[in-house]
């Protein structure tokens, strides 16, 4: 009886842990619109994130990720880097995705670059002022084994 009682928790554990991790986090991420609005520093108008209440619910909240790290100039280490749902073909930056697919990551220790996937998880920070940073950013991050 006892290992039926144990089996039946750990599953249900496994259960809830897959529930939290991609892709429905990812899709959680993209249940955001867009309001066109001038910006003073740039002159122009810009895009800005009207994040769903869903998304609001989840900042400053643990979150696990499924996705692939994405080389960029600029990022200091593998501690900050650009992370996203999809490979580097398929990514934001290379046209084929949106913006909604990246969030930046600030890991508590480096994370060695793999172009395979890797789970991380950390706390979600929502951004929809700065148009030099990403609208999501992971804070707090560790590679999930």
């Amino acid at each position: 009886m006892y290992k039926v009682v144990l089996s039946c928790f750990l599953l249900a554990q496994a259960i809830t842990s897959i529930s939290q991790t991609s892709p429905s986090m990812w899709s959680m991420l993209s249940k955001i619109t867009y309001k066109k609005e001038y910006d003073e520093l740039l002159g122009v108008k810009v895009d800005r994130p009207i994040f769903s209440k869903e998304i609001k619910a989840n900042e400053g909240k643990e979150i696990f990720l499924k996705g692939y790290i994405i080389p960029t100039d600029g990022f200091k280490s593998h501690k900050e880097f650009v992370f996203s749902a999809f490979p580097y073909s398929s990514c934001f930056f290379c046209g084929a995705a949106g913006p909604e697919t990246v969030i930046e990551v600030f890991a508590s220790e480096g994370i060695s670059y793999t172009s395979e996937s890797i789970s991380i998880k950390g706390k979600l920070k929502l951004n929809s002022t700065d148009v030099n940073r990403l609208m999501f950013a992971l804070h707090d991050v560790k590679l999930v084994k």
